[in-house]
């Protein structure tokens, strides 16, 4: 599988695994899109504080997600929980359109949230077990990437539903979060024809399954096999117990104790630069350059644009020039471009124009280094814990420097202060330097090698063998 030419099933599984990011970043949007709406409907009435508090609670329901169902998908497979964990999205994103008050409405951007951070587990693990290793990191921050189409599906569906006079004050938000449960509904159909990973099956014993699924894939997909190095071929033992957090403990302190740490500074940086700012953002656009809620969404589109172009483009030199000097040049770029464009906030120099196009150049850098913080977690793990490590990582990272950081912003916007809000900003930068020189000390160049090369499983006996993982 790792040598094979990209193919319609390789398409296949990048459209339907992928949309995860799509809907993580039309939720996110709506979030900051719909702010203006939220404090001024009816029914909720929120406050700067209030509309913090919710970005926070979607976030920590993605913490405890990510790790409950991370660790179920280790278990019981990648594709079983990629349906849960869709399902319960769709559910809850469609209730939070339904919310009568603030506290009803912070639950269900809760259990939204929980269905998103189990997404990531289940999708990251299924998606780097079956896509070839030669366009691995490029696929991973393509589709990581696509995070902002669905942030500039909810810029622009926002735009058009709140538009004054549209639709009653209560009811243009309320339709914008079912745009994410009537798109979910779609993708539920298309993930049916996707197969367990081949790579889960071997570990758990079930080998006859998993050459029928890679013998399919192989007459799908047509060409001549990439040249590479000697497929990496391994004896491996059947898994009699069920994962645990002792497997976990065993490659994260034992095993491989400096990419833990690693992991942990990429995913905390990151989640700290992202949702300050982007949580935030429209409440920005509103206090400090006088937008109106309905037109947040048009500053929204080159933002969003910006974002998704710039693990595209960027995307292929992280598996041809390397892991190490393209994450690390993604997020010293970061925090050097977000200081400058927060020294110029807090001198009064920007307009909503010059601000967002300050935005949209960090961003194109920003969201290659996120982008590649997922990878970095995601294949530097073994197979068997791979999930949960996700899990771990995204859940560690995100409470350490995700969870709070919105209500933090929401408060300091709330002050009408531009220096306290410079620096939060400040803070965001130091993080993201700091990060490059982690990645530069301890990244690993997993660039063009197979999972169980960067990693050895759990349940190898030793690299001779007659079973190619």
């Amino acid at each position: 599988m790792d040598r094979l030419p990209w193919g319609r099933f390789h398409s296949l599984a990048v459209a339907a695994l992928g949309i995860t990011w799509v809907l993580d970043g039309l939720e996110v949007t709506l979030a900051g899109a719909v702010s203006g709406a939220l404090k001024a409907s009816p029914a909720l009435h929120l406050s700067d504080a209030e509309v913090g508090a919710t970005a926070s609670a979607y976030l920590a329901g993605a913490v405890l997600g990510a790790f409950f169902f991370g660790w179920l998908t280790d278990r019981l497979g990648r594709k079983r929980l990629f349906f849960v964990t869709l399902g319960v999205y769709i559910a809850a994103t469609a209730a939070s359109a339904l919310a009568p008050d603030f506290a009803m409405f912070a639950l269900f951007r809760f259990i939204t949230g929980a269905g998103i951070g189990g997404e990531y587990t289940a999708i990251n693990s299924a998606l780097q077990e079956l896509i070839p290793v030669h366009y691995r990191g490029r696929t991973d921050l393509a589709i990581n990437g696509s995070f902002w189409l669905g942030a500039l599906a909810g810029a622009l569906g926002t735009t058009v539903l709140l538009e004054p006079g549209r639709f009653p004050p209560d009811i243009g938000w309320r339709l914008a979060f079912g745009i994410g449960a009537a798109l979910g509904l779609g993708i539920l159909l298309l993930r049916r024809v996707l197969p367990e990973s081949p790579r889960w099956l071997l570990v758990h014993g079930r080998q006859r399954e998993a050459e029928t699924i890679v013998e399919a894939i192989e007459r799908d997909v047509r060409g001549t096999p990439i040249p590479s190095e000697a497929p990496v071929r391994l004896r491996m033992r059947v898994r009699e117990n069920a994962v645990g957090f002792v497997d976990l403990g065993v490659s994260l302190f034992r095993r491989y104790p400096r990419r833990a740490a690693l992991g942990l500074i990429l995913m905390t940086s990151q989640a700290f630069f992202y949702n300050a700012i982007f949580f935030t953002y429209a409440m920005v656009l509103g206090r400090f350059f006088d937008v109106a809620p309905e037109r947040v969404g048009i500053y929204l589109v080159p933002f969003a644009l910006s974002n998704f172009f710039g693990p595209l483009l960027l995307g292929r030199l992280f598996d041809t020039w390397g892991r190490k000097p393209m994450i690390a040049l993604t997020y010293a770029l970061s925090g050097l471009l977000l200081a400058g464009a927060a020294l110029l906030f807090v001198q009064g120099a920007l307009t909503a124009a010059t601000q967002t196009l300050a935005w949209t150049i960090v961003f194109f850098f920003a969201s290659a280094a996120a982008s590649s913080a997922y990878l970095t977690v995601s294949e530097s793990f073994p197979l068997e814990v791979r999930a949960l490590a996700i899990a771990l990582f995204y859940a560690l990272g995100t409470a350490l420097g995700g969870v709070a950081a919105p209500w933090i912003f929401g408060t300091l916007i709330g002050t009408g202060d531009p220096a306290a809000i410079a620096w939060g900003y400040a803070a965001g930068a130091a993080l993201m330097l700091l990060a490059a020189g982690a990645e530069l000390w301890l990244g690993v160049a997993a660039e063009r090698r197979a999972l169980e090369d960067v990693a050895r499983p759990l349940s190898c006996v030793d690299e001779e063998s007659s079973i190619a993982a």
